[in-house]
């Protein structure tokens, strides 16, 4: 009994431990066989009737493991019980039994189904919280995350020197126009798939919405902030594959080094990583974005 007293407790603590399952079988079978000791002793030693004490550990088994390990626990109890009752008792006749190990099962089928039932409805409550957190926090399009995590971005990085990269896409118009905008949606896709796949543990890749990105890059200082935006250009000019046609867009990036405000947080940075966008907007790389003609993917091969 101490020992299940003591399992209890650490499953209580730690219900989230990978060992959870485990500790939570040890301790429905030491409740089982604490309980089966005292119903003995009662069925030995006293008058009156003890198996309703049989219904503890069928409890726990439903709450802890649902109908299958209620049904374990009711198979296993029903063989100590009718073992004892054969030992011990030679007044008890089979209808008692049977009607002792009827009401058990009667019990474990209920509190088995309806904590099965409860666990599912759990798990899809939880997998509902975490769609509706992705869809809030995440671009339904490419991925990326969204604002929405803007202010605990900041709120991580606060005091921490920051590089601020805000990237518009050179000619995006040009493939809706030409291609489509199912092609827009593609080319924006596989923006994000590249910017993402650019990044360094903890740094993050953001869609701001339209053909924006945005770039945060904790710890870069001012020279480290052109070579990302060297590198995110030459990424995102490579030609993209669309069906049979191949598209090409270009980045304008516009940067600011700093470090987070605790008050403004971001905002500061990404208004000068703005201004410098725009600035730069003039002077856009060669990458133009125009796309190539339909049908011509496989002369650019």
């Amino acid at each position: 009994m101490i020992v299940a007293c003591a399992l209890s407790a650490i499953n209580w603590s730690r219900p989230s431990s990978r060992w959870y399952p485990w500790w939570s079988a040890a301790q429905v079978v030491l409740d089982s066989a604490v309980v089966m000791t005292v119903v003995g002793l009662l069925v030995v030693h006293g008058d009156q009737g003890s198996w309703p004490a049989l219904v503890v550990p069928l409890v726990v088994a439903a709450i802890r493991h649902g109908l299958a390990g209620a049904l374990a626990v009711w198979v296993i109890n029903s063989a100590g019980y009718a073992w004892i009752l054969l030992a011990t008792d030679p007044a008890a006749t089979p209808a008692d039994t049977v009607f002792a190990l009827s009401v058990h099962l009667m019990v474990a089928l209920v509190t088995g189904t309806q904590s099965s039932a409860f666990a599912r409805q759990l798990t899809e409550l939880h997998m509902t919280r975490r769609l509706l957190y992705e869809q809030l926090t995440h671009d339904s399009l490419t991925g990326l995350p969204n604002r929405a995590q803007l202010a605990e971005f900041a709120q991580r990085h606060v005091g921490q020197a920051l590089a601020v990269l805000l990237i518009d896409l050179n000619g995006f118009k040009n493939v809706n126009d030409t291609l489509g905008h199912a092609a827009g949606d593609t080319v924006l896709q596989e923006v994000g798939r590249r910017l993402h796949a650019c990044m360094r543990d903890g740094d993050m890749a953001m869609r701001l919405g339209g053909d924006e990105f945005l770039v945060l890059l904790p710890g870069a200082d001012a020279d480290a902030a052109p070579s990302a935006m060297s590198r995110i250009q030459e990424v995102i000019g490579r030609p993209i594959t669309i069906g049979d046609d191949v598209a090409v867009v270009g980045a304008t990036i516009g940067h600011a080094v700093g470090t987070v405000s605790p008050d403004a947080g971001l905002d500061m940075l990404m208004r000068e990583a703005d201004l410098h966008m725009y600035a730069a907007k003039p002077y856009a790389n060669r990458f133009d974005g125009q796309p190539l003609a339909r049908g011509q993917q496989q002369s650019t091969r």
